[in-house]
């Protein structure tokens, strides 16, 4: 079982990777020997030095808007084959922005459809390395969210999106999992990390006691990239201390 966890001498890409939960998952394979390169909003790397919950020290970091499909399609990879891709884009509107069209359709373009175009971008790579793919989705696939209808429904359309991709892909020798985070301290969820009862509240409904890190997301990333996970595709692992239970 030894060395099941190196990922020396493969190319791992993560969207969404230049903070909070996708930085996490990054660095975690960085730390295990890959070549990690990240998508980021902001124009270069250097922008995000002193933001919380940012580290790019020894990623590859490209601007990607993956709102935009052209941008996607076009982006001039620096590889030829990908061994892992994992994408743990998105966003989420607050103050009823999600009950508007325009902010609905801004939330499921950037949760859900760019997961579908980035994984055509990309399924070729992943195939002449028989790689994986995980998508990040949220507990929020399996309860209501109060306000937030867009990410709820994106958050529950990226489970059906693993387990049809992992379907689809198995004859290409490529596994499609998912991870869905619990409460995790990032810029997402700040609006109940800077509310002490609602962090109260929050940490009262998880059996751990306790928020997750993007560090812990990381290492569920590990495993279902690795071969310990090599009879594993299709499935979404909530990662949450509990809390669904």
């Amino acid at each position: 079982m030894r060395g099941m966890l190196d990922f020396s001498g493969k190319t791992v890409l993560v969207v969404g990777g230049s903070s909070g939960i996708g930085n996490g998952i990054a660095r975690s394979f960085l730390d295990h020997g890959a070549m990690v390169h990240v998508w980021g909003t902001r124009p270069q790397a250097t922008d995000y030095v002193g933001e919380e919950g940012s580290d790019l020290t020894g990623l590859v970091y490209s601007k990607v808007d993956v709102s935009s499909e052209e941008e996607i399609a076009q982006w001039p990879a620096p590889f030829d084959t990908l061994a892992v891709l994992v994408q743990s884009q998105g966003i989420v509107r607050y103050k009823r922005q999600e009950y508007t069209m325009a902010g609905f359709n801004e939330v499921l373009q950037l949760n859900l459809s760019s997961l579908m175009a980035c994984a055509i971008r990309f399924h070729d790579m992943l195939r002449a390395a028989k790689g994986s793919m995980t998508l990040v989705s949220s507990t929020a696939a399996f309860h209501a969210t109060i306000g937030n209808p867009a990410y709820s429904a994106s958050k529950a359309g990226t489970l059906g999106l693993v387990r049809t991709l992992a379907q689809a892909w198995a004859k290409d020798g490529v596994r499609v999992n998912g991870l869905a985070p619990g409460y995790v301290a990032t810029k997402l969820t700040r609006v109940t990390t800077e509310n002490p009862a609602r962090t109260e509240e929050a940490e009262a409904r998880i059996p751990l006691g306790r928020f997750g890190t993007p560090a812990e997301m990381g290492g569920v990333a590990l495993f279902l990239a690795s071969p310990l996970a090599s009879y594993v595709t299709g499935h979404t692992i909530p990662v949450e201390g509990g809390m669904l239970l």
